[in-house]
C-alpha cells in the first residue's frame, strides 16, 4: 500500500468513487454551490477526465471528437482533486477510508459512491468475442476494428448489435456511418420495447429498415461463431439461422457497478460491508430520498444507486442525485423525487420520443392515438379519463409536440389532446406559455422559470444583463447542455422573453456564428472571402459544426463557380457532395447525369444504357425526368462519369442543394394543345441555372399550355405558356409540406421571364435561412409575395441590377463537377473504399430478379442471409 493521501487541514474531505457524469455533475455542484471548508477528491478508473456518454455515437464515427464535460478549470481548483486511473476497489467503513487497485489509501469524512454500471456480457458461447458499447474506449476499439476489418477483408463490414433498445441502436447507426452494413437483433417483436408500445416500435421499424438498417425481431440468439483464428463468422440463432457477421456488438442492458457493497470484509469483530449495506434484487445500493446508503456519510449516486427498487441508466436521474447531495451537505433539504424515464433517440433522421406513462398504466387513463404505418408515423398522447391531465406520451416519426408537452407532463393541458397530434394533419402544435416551474430541461432540471430569470437579467453577468444569444442563455441557465433535446424549446423560449421585452431576436446561424445566414452571405460577398478559416477567423468562434460548415460552403459555392470539393472546401460537405453521387441506403451511390428539359437523343439513350449494363446498375426514370442509375460503388464512380462526360453528359446535380431539374412537357412542338415550346425553354432554363448552390434544392417545370402537364405550380420555380407569353409562378415545393407555387407577373416575353426568375432565385440566396425551402422562405418574408413583387418587378430595394450580375457571373464561371474531378489525378484519389484495394468489388450487395432488372434484396428476400452473388436476371448474363 503506498500509504494515505493528505487534505489540507480544517477541510472536510469528500470522496467521489467514479468518474462518470454523474460524478462529475456532483464536483460541479459543490464548485458551483462554494468549497469553503471542503475538499472533493475524484478518484476515477479511467484515464480519461470525465466525459459525455450521451453522445457517445459522435466519438464512434469521428475519434477526435470532444466529449470532455464543462469547464476543464473547475479541476484547477485548489479543493478539487481529480485522479485518474485510480479504481476504488474497498471501502472500509469503520476506518472511513477507501483503498484503490493502485495500493493508496483515500480518507473521507464522506464518500459518494458513482461507480455507474457495467455493459451486460452475453450469456452465451462466444458471447467473449462480442464488443460493448459503454465507454469511450469502447466506441473507439468498434471503430479501430470496423478499419482494421475493411482493409484485412477488402469489402463491406458487416456488423450485427444484439439489443435493440436505446443504446443498441445508436451503436448500429454508428456502424453503418463508419460504412459497415449493420442488423440489429431484438428478443421483443418490436425495437426499444422498454419505452415504445408495439404500435410505435412498428413504426420505429419501419423509419430504421429504410435508413439501411436490418431488423430482426422477436428471435434470439444462441452462440457467436468464429472461425480457428477467433476471427468472428456470424451468430447461431435459436431457429437454426446463421446471420453473417464480422463484428458483434452486444447491448443487452447494463449491470450496477455494486462491487465495491459485496463480499468485502469489515472490521474484525464488526459486521462485513455486505451486512451494512442492502442492495436490490437486480443490483443497486439502496438508498432513500437523500440518495444516502444506510452507513451514515455514505451516499450513492447515478446508475449504481437502487432508489424504489430501480437503478436507471439515464443523465437525468443521475445529475439530479448530485444536486441532492451536494444541497444536503450544504444544509440543504432536497429529496428525489423518483426517476424521469423520458428518453429521446439521437439516431440521424429518425424522430422519436418517450415520456411520462408511455403504456397507460393509470387506472382510467386514456389514449389518444395518430397512426401511419407507410409512413412510419406514431403518436400516442397519454390523458386522464377527462382528457384533460397530461399523463405522458409516445412520438415516432414526428416528435414535434415532444419539447412542448414534456414540460407540461401532469398538468392540464391548455388545448384538446388531439391538437397534439400534428402528424394528423391539423397544423402546429397549439402555442403553449410554459408555468415558471415547469421543467425545461430534465437532464439538468432546470424549470422555466430559472430560464425566464437568465433572459431577463443573468446573475453571473456583469451587471446582471438580460442574456440574448442561446449559447450564452444555455451556459448561464445550464438548460440544454446535456443531451441537448430542449435546446429547441429554449430557443423558443428566448425568442419571446425577447420580443416581450421589446428587443430584437437573435438570428444567428449557430453557436459558432452570431450572424445570421444571410448576414453572413452579404459579409462574405462584401470582403471576397474564399476559405472556411478566414470566414471562422473574421466572424466566427471555435472549430465550426455540422449546422455553419455546410452553410458556409454552399455560400462560397454560390458566390464563386469554382471546384466545390477544392481548397479545402471538400471537409465542409455534406455526404453526397463529398462524393458528388448520392448515396443510397446499401452504402452504394446512385448516378443522376443531367438531361436538359427531358430532351435525349437515342444515341444519348444508348450511352446511358451502355453504361448501367457495364457497371451492373439498376435504372429508372425518376420524376424529374432524368435517367438515376443506382449501384455504383464509391471508387467506381469517376470510371462511370469519364464515360457519361465522354458521351457528352454532365453531372445533374442530384446530390447538392442546388438545381435539381427543369421539367417540361412537349410543348408546341408535338402537343396539339401547346401554345409556347417548353422543351426549348426548359433546356434554356436549365442550362443556365445549372450548378447553382443555395440554401435548399431547387425545381422547376415549364408547361407549355394551361393543361399544366409538367406540373409546374408544384415547383420552386414554375413556368406556364400562354397565348401571349409566360406566366411566371413561384414558391411551390412539394414534400411533408406541399404548397403550390404564386403567381408573380404574367404574359412575359422570354427576356423579361428570364430576368425575373435571375433575380429571384439570387434574392432567395441571399436572404433565406439555411435549409429553408422557397415556399416557407416566402411565407416569413415581411409582406409575403408583395415583397417579393417589388423587390422582383419594381426594384424596390435598388438591387435588380447586382442580383443579375450576381447570376451573369455564375453563368460565365460554371464548370461541371464531374468533369473538373477527373482532371486532377489528386482529386481522385477522395473516390476510394480502400487504401490498399481500390478495385476490390464489394461482394456484401445482393441482387434478386426484378421486371427485368436488378435491384438490391430486400430483407425478407434474404430471409435475415445475406446473399453474397449476383443472381442472372432477363436479358443479362
Amino acid at each position: 500500500m503506498t500509504g494515505h493521501t493528505s487534505t489540507p487541514e480544517n477541510q472536510r474531505r469528500i470522496v467521489v468513487a467514479g468518474g462518470g457524469p454523474a460524478a462529475h455533475r456532483f464536483a460541479d455542484a459543490m464548485h458551483t454551490r462554494g468549497l469553503e471548508g471542503w475538499h472533493v477528491t475524484v478518484l476515477t478508473e479511467e484515464a480519461h477526465v470525465p466525459y459525455d456518454r450521451v453522445t457517445l455515437s459522435k466519438a464512434l464515427t469521428d475519434v477526435d471528437y470532444d466529449l470532455t464535460l464543462g469547464d476543464m478549470s473547475m479541476w484547477e481548483h485548489e479543493s478539487i482533486s481529480l485522479r485518474t486511473g485510480e479504481r476504488v476497489v474497498k471501502i472500509n467503513p469503520e476506518a472511513k477510508s477507501v483503498e484503490t487497485a493502485a495500493g493508496n489509501t483515500y480518507d473521507y469524512d464522506h464518500l459518494v459512491v458513482a461507480t455507474g454500471s457495467d455493459a451486460a456480457q452475453l450469456p452465451f458461447p462466444g458471447g467473449e468475442l462480442a464488443h460493448v458499447y459503454r465507454t469511450l474506449d469502447d466506441v473507439w476499439a468498434i471503430n479501430k476494428a470496423i478499419a482494421e476489418l475493411t482493409e484485412k477483408l477488402g469489402r463491406t463490414v458487416r456488423t450485427v448489435t444484439i439489443g435493440g433498445g436505446l443504446l443498441g441502436l445508436e451503436a448500429a447507426a454508428g456502424t453503418m456511418e463508419l460504412g459497415a452494413q449493420a442488423t440489429v437483433i431484438n428478443g421483443s417483436r418490436w425495437l426499444m420495447n422498454a419505452q415504445l408500445d408495439e404500435g410505435a416500435g412498428q413504426a420505429l421499424g419501419r423509419l430504421v429498415t429504410a435508413k439501411g438498417l436490418e431488423v430482426l425481431t422477436g428471435t434470439y440468439p444462441a452462440e457467436v461463431l468464429s472461425d480457428d483464428d477467433g476471427q468472428v463468422t456470424g451468430v447461431l440463432m435459436k431457429d437454426g439461422r446463421v446471420i453473417p457477421a464480422d463484428m458483434v456488438i452486444a447491448s443487452i442492458g447494463i449491470r450496477p457497478r455494486d462491487e465495491l457493497f459485496r463480499g468485502t470484509e469489515g472490521a474484525a469483530d464488526g459486521p462485513t460491508v455486505e451486512q451494512l449495506f442492502e442492495l436490490g434484487k437486480k443490483g443497486g445500493v439502496v438508498i432513500n430520498d437523500h440518495c444516502a446508503t444506510p452507513v451514515p456519510g455514505i451516499w450513492a449516486i447515478g446508475e449504481v444507486a437502487n432508489f424504489d427498487g430501480m437503478c436507471l441508466g439515464l443523465v437525468a436521474p443521475a445529475n439530479t442525485m448530485a444536486e441532492i447531495v451536494a444541497d444536503r451537505l450544504h444544509g440543504g433539504q432536497a429529496t428525489f423525487p423518483g426517476f424521469d424515464t423520458a428518453t429521446k433517440l439521437k439516431l440521424s433522421g429518425v424522430d422519436v420520443a418517450s415520456f411520462g406513462d408511455a403504456f397507460a398504466t393509470t387506472e382510467h387513463s386514456l389514449e389518444i392515438v395518430y397512426a401511419d404505418p407507410a409512413r412510419g408515423v406514431y403518436q400516442k398522447i397519454v390523458t386522464t379519463d377527462d382528457a384533460k391531465t397530461l399523463l405522458g406520451g409516445i412520438f415516432v416519426g414526428d416528435a414535434t409536440p415532444y419539447m412542448s408537452l414534456r414540460p407540461l407532463l401532469g398538468r392540464e393541458l391548455p388545448a384538446e389532446p388531439g391538437a397534439y397530434l400534428t402528424a394528423a394533419g391539423g397544423g402546429d402544435a397549439p402555442e403553449t406559455e410554459l408555468p415558471d416551474d415547469a421543467i425545461l430541461c430534465s437532464c439538468n432540471n432546470v424549470a422555466a422559470g430559472s430560464v425566464r430569470d437568465a433572459i431577463n437579467g443573468c446573475g453571473s453577468c456583469e451587471g446582471n444583463a438580460p442574456v440574448q444569444e442561446l449559447g450564452e442563455l444555455k451556459t448561464c441557465s445550464r438548460a440544454g447542455t446535456q443531451c441537448g433535446s430542449c435546446v429547441p424549446m429554449i430557443k423558443k423560449l428566448l425568442e419571446g422573453e425577447l420580443k416581450k421585452s421589446g428587443i430584437e431576436v437573435s438570428k444567428a446561424l449557430c453557436e459558432h456564428f452570431s450572424l445570421s445566414r444571410q448576414e453572413l452571405f452579404d459579409a462574405i460577398r462584401v470582403l471576397e472571402l474564399t476559405s472556411f478559416e478566414d470566414i471562422l477567423a473574421k466572424y466566427g468562434t471555435g472549430a465550426g459544426c455540422d449546422i455553419c460548415k455546410p452553410t458556409i460552403a454552399s455560400i462560397l459555392a454560390s458566390q464563386n463557380s469554382e471546384y466545390v470539393l477544392g481548397a479545402g472546401r471538400g471537409t465542409l460537405q455534406d455526404t453526397n457532395d463529398r462524393a458528388l453521387a448520392n448515396m443510397q441506403k446499401d452504402g452504394t451511390y446512385s448516378v443522376v447525369p443531367r438531361i436538359a428539359g427531358g430532351e435525349i437523343t437515342p444515341k444519348g439513350l444508348g450511352d446511358i444504357a451502355r453504361v448501367a449494363e457495364k457497371y451492373g446498375l439498376y435504372t429508372k426514370i425518376t420524376g424529374g425526368q432524368r435517367i438515376d442509375m443506382f449501384g455504383a460503388r464509391l471508387e467506381q464512380l469517376p470510371e462511370i462519369w469519364k464515360e457519361l462526360v465522354d458521351a457528352g453528359f454532365e453531372s445533374g446535380q442530384a446530390y447538392g442543394k442546388s438545381l435539381r431539374t427543369v421539367k417540361s412537357c412537349v410543348g408546341s412542338t408535338w402537343c396539339r394543345f401547346g401554345v409556347q415550346d417548353s422543351v426549348a425553354m426548359a433546356i434554356n432554363l436549365e442550362l443556365r441555372y445549372r450548378g447553382l448552390r443555395s440554401p435548399h434544392k431547387l425545381k422547376m417545370g415549364v408547361s407549355g399550355c394551361a393543361r399544366e402537364c409538367a406540373e409546374a405550380r408544384g415547383k420552386d420555380v414554375g413556368v406556364i405558356a400562354t397565348d401571349k407569353g409566360w406566366n411566371l409562378y413561384v414558391g411551390g415545393n412539394g414534400g411533408f409540406l406541399p404548397a403550390h407555387a404564386q403567381l408573380l407577373a404574367q404574359d412575359l416575353d422570354d427576356d423579361t421571364l428570364i430576368k425575373y426568375i435571375d433575380r429571384y432565385l439570387m434574392y432567395y440566396i441571399r436572404t433565406a435561412d439555411r435549409l429553408q425551402r422557397t415556399a416557407r422562405w416566402q411565407e416569413e418574408l415581411d409582406g409575403g409575395l408583395k415583397h417579393i413583387e417589388d423587390v422582383i418587378i419594381h426594384d424596390s430595394l435598388g438591387i435588380a441590377d447586382d442580383l443579375e450580375a450576381a447570376m451573369a457571373r455564375h453563368i460565365d464561371t460554371y464548370q461541371d463537377e464531374w468533369a473538373e474531378t477527373l482532371k486532377d489525378p489528386e482529386r481522385l484519389r477522395r473516390f476510394r473504399s480502400f487504401v490498399n484495394a481500390p478495385d476490390q468489388k464489394d461482394e456484401a450487395i445482393a441482387f434478386v430478379p426484378e421486371r427485368g432488372q436488378i435491384r438490391p434484396a430486400t430483407n425478407e428476400e434474404k430471409g435475415g442471409v445475406l446473399i453474397a452473388s449476383t443472381i442472372p436476371v432477363r436479358g443479362q448474363d
